[in-house]
């Protein structure tokens, strides 16, 4: 009888792969000012604006476009990693911003290029666990935007309800969500799409339902699936190019499952079978009827 492979198989044909954890964050912020981690982000992006997701930097301004950002606003940004949007975008259109992000070396990073750019009057980070109630007063914002950072906080529920706490009268929410599950995905498939962290996947319709409960106006949900695919494939390409770079930091073993893991994005996005989508609403006017 024949000897059993010893690389398990899934029904589709592909290898599995085993639920071994890929360093995507810290490697990329504690690298940031890098040669390579610059050309790469520069390759995936055509601009780069410090962003280590799937937004490039014209969609960046098209959301501050969508909450009537200006040089009046004061935002918070959600899951801010780098820095380097929130440093982009007060640059761009002069508003205070507050970013908060859980990873230590994203906050470090954002507080120096912050001091580098002279923008600290305006710009500031703090390290803070944003599934928990937030470290603000009540009405302290115009407006809250987060980019592909809610798949990975928990207590959604409580968290949209803080957020609706700390908008004034009249602001706006946006964030996007790349885990939208909308079609047939293997487990072997979201063992890899999650392995660089903690991830939450959920069906269509929750977040819309979550935003309503929370007490805000839903205004606008938009399929943006197409910008992951291209950057994913841009990343990965990009990532190859400068691979020798690259695996001086990394190692052979992340550097594999970084490329592993950009695939998966590109196929599940390409087939339609993961999703990501904004989603715009807005705190009512005490005003409002």
């Amino acid at each position: 009888m024949a000897q059993p492979s010893k690389t398990p198989v899934s029904n589709n044909g592909l290898k599995r792969v085993p639920e071994e954890k890929v360093d995507l964050y810290d490697s990329a912020y504690s690298h940031y000012g890098s040669t390579a981690e610059a050309a790469v982000r520069a390759d995936a992006y055509g601009e780069d604006i410090g962003q280590s997701s799937w937004i490039t930097s014209t969609e960046w301004l098209n959301f501050a476009l969508q909450l009537g950002i200006d040089s009046s606003s004061n935002v918070l940004e959600v899951g801010c990693g780098s820095g380097g949007p929130a440093v982009y975008l007060s640059e761009r259109v002069g508003c205070h911003i507050t970013g908060i992000d859980i990873n230590d070396h994203g906050i470090a990073n954002a507080r120096a290029l912050s001091d580098r750019r002279h923008l600290s009057a305006r710009v500031r980070f703090e390290r803070v666990d944003a599934s928990q109630p937030l470290p603000f007063p009540a009405s302290s914002f115009d407006a809250v935007i987060s980019n592909d950072a809610m798949c990975h906080i928990a207590n959604r529920g409580s968290v949209l309800a803080d957020w609706y706490r700390l908008l004034r009268s009249g602001g706006r929410i946006l964030f996007t969500d790349a885990m939208i599950v909308t079609g047939l995905v293997s487990a072997e498939e979201l063992a890899i799409r999650s392995s660089i962290g903690f991830y939450l996947f959920l069906p269509p319709g929750v977040n819309e339902q979550l935003i309503r409960e929370a007490g805000f106006h839903l205004a606008q949900v938009n399929n943006l699936t197409d910008s992951a695919a291209n950057v994913a494939k841009r990343w990965h390409a990009a990532r190859a190019r400068h691979r020798s770079e690259l695996l001086a930091h990394e190692g052979e073993a992340n550097f594999e499952g970084l490329q592993r893991f950009l695939s998966c994005v590109h196929r599940l996005s390409v087939e339609g079978r993961l999703s990501r989508y904004s989603y715009l609403a807005s705190k009512p006017s005490e005003t409002s009827s």
